[in-house]
């Protein structure tokens, strides 16, 4: 717990001035409500002395106006604190989210949706929790206790000493149920966020779940998850509903102990009535505190183990980052591409070895070879997705390494292999990264991409809502619309990564030709499978098992007789067959 609130320390101190408020509010209301049976005692003291009608007025007054100052402290002692406790969740959420989108996609394979999701929202709700009303009652609940000690042992520290001795048990049964409940949370929040990641997959997946007639076991096996977190739910209930009955089972032990020593006392003559009434009413002040104490330790204990599956998120640390002091772009930016001696190694498999090549200001480069021969972990170093294990890459002669990602990327458009579009028009999409632009500009940019005949049939034409990751739309219509967005950047560098594998010959010929006056004026790195995309690149590079192995133009990779060369031929034979 304490490592946990050592970790929260900068956003409480963020919110000093707010806490100082809440707390002294606090503090100004529990010093009231101890106040009050002191005035019971005083009062009942003086009508054994004799019967007063003023001294009644008095007291009552007195109560009375005890009473209405401390509801005016506590008012704002909830406001204050509670509303604080929004603001951190706020100030956390934000820090996350801004902390999320610098990881690089190696994490977002570690980590799935929907726990990231159940993280941001059940777990950061509980830390929420214990930063409210936990720290809140937790303070409130050893302040009033301190406070009504420190006068009961003032009138009798016999009795106070009896009303205490139930203090050590309550110390055992809070710190064994506080770690069963904190160890029980975890696994309960590990169960939601494995229900939140399987709704995610199978919402994402629905059309492949139809496909293959796979509805009843999902159902099945999401079943299986809730009986999970059902199972753990109740056992975090039985812990929890088992700590308050033995916490209200020591209160009313406490309090037959002290109306046992109590009447006794006043019996004796060692205290008074008014004494006697005094520490009754303190007991049964202290009956709230006691049970709150129970269920402040479950909410401190639920939002412990929550911030710990939050903080774990938040120290993961993104392989690709800007240096501390990055170099500026070179100016004008020309867009030439250099890989010097390229090695890349993932954990188990090695992408390229020796990989050294140069692209020239405003070049159109294509590259070839079969799945997995390391195409696409070559274009992804440009924008730095991935950065080589060994060797270099650089752009107009800075290695990338020394220059700040944010800034390389606003120079680059990249098409990836798998399109992704928001859940927004297509303009917006198109427009996605592009701060002020017109209208007639992304007009243009669909029309080079090939998109214009399309847009009749939209119901909306350009500002159709395409659905969640464009569902509404066909593969060929989601990468036509992906490249029109790479192009209204208006970048010096185009990469398009199998931009066109679900576009039909004759839709690619006409995207071909509108990007042709493009290619003149920028750095253009082609990856196809289909020779009709590459052939009038100015370079094929054609890559096996991470290695160059072919290099020329269309005319000069035909009479190698390599791979490239039979790929063309075996397309030129399928198109033949598809005409006959």
């Amino acid at each position: 717990m304490i490592a946990a609130f050592r970790k929260l320390a900068p956003y409480l101190w963020r919110h000093r001035r707010g806490l100082a408020i809440g707390f002294g509010a606090l503090i100004m209301k529990d010093l009231l409500v101890v106040g009050q049976p002191i005035i019971i005692k005083r009062g009942i003291d003086a009508l054994m002395s004799g019967f007063s009608m003023e001294t009644v007025l008095w007291m009552c007054a007195a109560l009375v106006l005890l009473t209405a100052i401390k509801g005016v402290f506590q008012f704002y002692m909830r406001i204050v604190l509670v509303g604080i406790s929004r603001d951190i969740e706020f100030d956390i959420r934000n820090d996350l989210y801004a902390h999320l989108v610098t990881l690089d996609g190696g994490f977002f394979l570690r980590y799935r949706t929907g726990d990231l999701l159940a993280r941001s929202t059940s777990d950061l709700n509980a830390v929420r929790m214990m930063l409210g009303p936990g720290v809140m009652y937790w303070f409130e609940t050893l302040l009033t206790f301190l406070l009504a000690m420190c006068v009961m042992l003032s009138v009798d520290w016999r009795l106070t000493l009896i009303a205490l001795s139930p203090a050590p048990v309550v110390s055992i049964i809070v710190a064994y149920f506080g770690k069963r409940i904190h160890h029980s949370s975890e696994r309960l929040q590990q169960r939601f966020a494995d229900i939140s990641s399987r709704v995610q997959e199978n919402l994402t997946g629905v059309r492949m779940i139809r496909a293959y007639v796979q509805e009843q076991p999902e159902l099945e096996h999401f079943a299986r998850l809730q009986k999970q977190y059902v199972k753990e739910a109740i056992q975090l209930a039985r812990t929890s509903g088992l700590f308050m009955p033995l916490l209200q089972f020591l209160i009313g032990l406490t309090f037959l102990l002290v109306l046992w020593a109590g009447g006794q006392g006043m019996l004796s003559g060692r205290i008074t009535l008014g004494s006697f009434v005094m520490f009754n009413t303190y007991m049964g002040m202290l009956i709230w505190p006691m049970i709150a104490f129970g269920w402040v330790v479950n909410l401190i204990q639920r939002g412990t183990a929550s911030f710990s599956r939050i903080d774990d998120l938040i120290h993961q640390k993104p392989s690709i980052t800007a240096p501390v002091n990055p170099l500026s772009l070179p100016q004008p930016f020309r867009g030439e591409i250099e890989f010097r001696d390229v090695v890349l190694r993932y954990e188990t498999t090695s992408a390229l070895d020796g990989v050294t090549l140069r692209i020239t200001p405003g070049e159109t480069v294509a590259i070839a070879g079969h799945t997995g021969s390391g195409k696409t972990s070559l274009v992804h170093m440009i924008p730095r997705m991935v950065d080589p294990t060994g060797g270099a890459v650089l752009v107009d002669g800075v290695d990338l390494r020394q220059l700040d990602p944010e800034a390389l990327r606003r120079h680059i458009g990249f098409v990836p292999q798998e399109t992704f579009l928001f859940s927004s028009t297509i303009a917006e999409n198109i427009a996605f990264g592009v701060p002020d632009v017109s209208r007639e500009e992304i007009l243009r940019a669909a029309d080079i991409a090939g998109l214009t005949p399309d847009l009749d049939s939209f119901p909306n034409g350009i500002d159709t809502v395409v659905g969640e990751r464009g569902i509404t739309l066909s593969g060929g219509q989601k990468q036509r619309a992906a490249i029109a967005r790479a192009l209204l950047r208006n970048p010096r560098i185009l990469i398009l990564d199998d931009a066109l594998s679900s576009v039909d010959t004759v839709t690619e010929e006409r995207i071909l030709t509108g990007l042709t006056t493009l290619w003149k004026d920028r750095t253009t790195i082609l990856i196809s499978h289909r020779v009709s995309t590459i052939r009038q690149a100015d370079v094929i590079y054609v890559i096996e098992q991470g290695r160059i192995v072919e290099q020329g133009s269309h005319e000069e990779l035909l009479r190698q007789n390599g791979y490239y060369a039979d790929l063309h031929q075996k397309q030129m034979l399928e198109e033949e067959l598809e005409a006959i």
